[in-house]
Formats: C-alpha cells, structure tokens, sequence
C-alpha cells in the first residue's frame, strides 16, 4: 500500500489545466510561504531588538535591520498583490462568472 501524490488537481490533459495547476501552487503554497518568511523574519528581529540586544548596540542594530527587511517585504508583497488586482479588475480577467438571468418577453 503506497503514497500517491500528484499535482494535477483538474483536468492536466490541457494546457489550461496545467496553468490552473500551476496557479493553484502559487496561490496555496508559494504565496503564504513567502508571507510566512517575511513574518519570520520580522518576529526575529524584534526579538534581536528587544530580547538578544537588550545591553549590546550591535545586536541591536541588527534586529533593526531585520525588522526593516520583514516590513518592507511585506509592503513589496501588498503592493504586487494590489497592482494584480487593480490588472486583474481593469482588464476583467476574473474568472468565474455566473451565467446571466434570463429575460422574460
């Protein structure tokens, strides 16, 4: 009895399967991830900052750093997913859409 995975989650048989797939992945996986790195590097420099540096400048300036490395990768984050919202809405590449009700004569 054996472990299977595959990363086919509709129809792969066609391209537009494959590139659902593909979007699936970076949507459910890559992007949090990269959202939970920021985050940690974040809490590692407040805890650089207030904990580790509490009587040393050096370590001090260091959780610094990395406190402004977490703060700025996550308005750079933001701001990519803003701008594809803002193509994603003015150019209506949303998707799903329901169908349109019907008219009565």
């Amino acid at each position: 009895m054996g472990f299977s995975f595959s990363l086919c989650v509709g129809n792969c048989g066609n391209l537009q399967g494959i590139a659902g797939t593909i979007l699936g992945l970076i949507n459910n996986v890559a992007v949090p991830l990269v959202f939970a790195v920021a985050f940690i590097v974040f809490i590692w420099g407040v805890f650089q900052y207030f904990i580790l540096g509490a009587d040393d400048e050096t370590k001090r300036e260091t959780g610094r750093t990395y406190i402004l490395y977490g703060l700025v990768g996550f308005f750079v984050m933001l701001s990519v997913w803003g701008l594809v919202n803002i193509l994603v809405n003015t150019f209506d590449l949303g998707g799903y859409r329901h169908p349109a009700y019907p008219t009565s004569y």
